[in-house]
């Protein structure tokens, strides 16, 4: 019975010992990608960034092809957590000029311009991360909707299924269009983006439109 008893304890220890070892892969990996490109990223450089040696690394993913695939999943949970965590229509627009900061910043522990670029990049050549990229986008639209659903409720609209689905998609194109404003002009300044939330948001949220 004592025997039994330290199995169990230890059991999610190891599981979270194994989850930081990934996550350290990943953010590995996503500075490797951003800094040469997937294709040029080598798991040698990835297992050298992360201070680990290759064969750990293939304990956890068996390929490159794997880790982009995981840090499309990583992804799509802090953006379902991120979407499910907004409550207001000021909470999502300060959500948008966060991101839209970061990206400026080209901060590495994020999915950063870069990195979604390579990533949109690679899915146009590989059919598994191109259904990767594209369950998640649906699945963070219909989130999103469900946001603006609530919203609207709240000031007395009741939106159709195909309202919905059009705001969502319009935002994601927006967010989308964000990420190339930020490579192509870093300098811009950001009362733009404020000023064009607050004309998209009333529309965004069911109170006008």
């Amino acid at each position: 019975m004592e025997q039994m008893t330290k199995t169990t304890n230890s059991t999610p220890k190891i599981s979270e010992r194994a989850q930081a070892q990934r996550e350290r892969i990943l953010s590995a990996a996503q500075i490797c990608f951003v800094d040469r490109g997937f294709h040029a990223a080598s798991m040698a450089a990835i297992a050298e960034t992360a201070g680990m040696s290759q064969g750990l690394i293939y304990r956890y993913f068996a390929g490159k092809d794997e880790i982009i695939l995981a840090i499309i999943a990583r992804e799509l949970t802090d953006s379902r957590n991120d979407i499910a965590s907004l409550q207001t229509g000021n909470q999502l627009a300060a959500r948008i000029e966060e991101l839209f900061s970061n990206w400026l910043a080209a901060r590495e522990d994020t999915m950063n311009a870069r990195l979604f670029l390579e990533l949109t990049s690679e899915a146009s050549r590989a059919p598994k991360i191109l259904e990767a990229v594209k369950n998640s986008d649906l699945q963070a639209r219909e989130d999103l909707g469900e946001l603006f659903r609530r919203a609207s409720q709240e000031h007395g609209r009741q939106l159709s299924e195909g309202e919905l689905c059009w705001r969502a998609f319009s935002l994601q194109v927006f967010v989308e269009g964000l990420v190339v404003r930020a490579l192509r002009e870093p300098e811009v300044d950001p009362q733009l983006l404020t000023q064009s939330l607050q004309a998209f948001l009333p529309i965004w949220l069911g109170r006008s439109g």
